[in-house]
């Protein structure tokens, strides 16, 4: 059976980069891979095995292109309302907290916030299937 490990995504500035994903979701650096031409950094947390990489292409000064496929990320936590109080102390601009509903019952609870690079991510209270 197939298990997800990583999401990469290319970003332009190391520092603010591993500092967002730090201050938002206490994920550390795991390892770092430095090459010639670009550098690898996985972040993770002690609370999943799933990493984000990171990737920085050296001399790239443009930034990325989203485009019109990318998504987003999830994340799950214990506290919506108190992640969402920490986010915005923190000067992380979370968007507002929504709650998504289906025949009646609540299916989520969540916000969204963009990393330094304009990545989306998703963060939902756990509840339901969100675990």
């Amino acid at each position: 059976m197939a298990k997800a490990i990583h999401s990469m995504i290319r970003v332009l500035d190391e520092a603010r980069s591993v500092s967002f994903y730090k201050n938002a979701f206490a994920l550390d650096v795991e390892d770092r891979l430095d090459f010639e031409t670009f550098t690898l950094i996985y972040l993770r947390n002690a609370e999943a095995d799933f990493e984000v990489e990171l990737t920085v292409n050296k001399g790239r000064t443009e930034p990325y292109a989203l485009g019109d496929g990318y998504g987003h990320i999830a994340v799950v936590v214990d506290d919506l309302d108190a992640e969402h109080a920490r986010f915005e102390a923190t000067g992380l601009n979370p968007r507002k907290i929504v709650e998504f509903n289906k025949d009646g019952g609540l299916l989520a609870r969540f916000f969204f916030v963009e990393d330094p690079d304009g990545y989306k991510i998703e963060v939902l209270q756990k509840h339901g299937r969100f675990r």
